[in-house]
């Protein structure tokens, strides 16, 4: 009978109608680690929508498992960025589960681009997965642990909720 339970759930999570992006007013919040050279990261993220198709956020990371050699204090290890995303999942018309939202990054340590999907398996709670990368390097004289952490190509995955 538990497993019978199990498996309806399961099912019903699967083919509940959830919409990955609606547009203006649409929040979003995200957490997940990203995987770099030289640390891996926790992050969150929040997305606004101001539009049909563009939204704006905010995005805090802090590093973790930094090697000795890179010294890093924690003005170093911590990052926030400002970001624009355009939400063109509706426009690939693929699912209206997935998001697909390339955007730019302006951070303390960097201006970048990323490129992410998500996907919601119900109304309120879905996957993500994000990659980043810098455009601009903010660099003066010597190369800083900042610099070492955060000007990279990153790789991130997570959980995406609705609020």
């Amino acid at each position: 009978m538990k497993n019978i339970f199990i498996l309806l759930s399961l099912f019903s999570i699967l083919c509940v109608n959830a919409q990955a992006f609606s547009g203006k007013e649409d929040s979003k919040f995200q957490v997940g680690v990203n995987f770099q050279h030289n640390a891996t990261s926790i992050n969150a993220t929040y997305d606004y929508g101001l539009g049909e198709n563009f939204s704006i956020g905010v995005v805090s990371s802090y590093a973790l498992g930094i090697p000795t050699i890179v010294n890093a204090k924690f003005e170093n290890r911590i990052d926030l960025k400002a970001r624009f995303n355009a939400n063109i999942g509706s426009v690939l018309n693929i699912d209206e589960n997935f998001d697909f939202y390339p955007g730019l990054n302006f951070s303390l340590k960097n201006f970048g681009g990323h490129a992410g999907a998500r996907y919601f398996f119900s109304d309120g709670f879905g996957v993500f997965s994000e990659v980043n990368f810098p455009i601009a390097k903010y660099r003066s004289g010597e190369l800083t642990a900042a610099q070492k952490i955060h000007n990279q190509f990153t790789f991130g995955i997570g959980a995406v909720f609705n609020l």
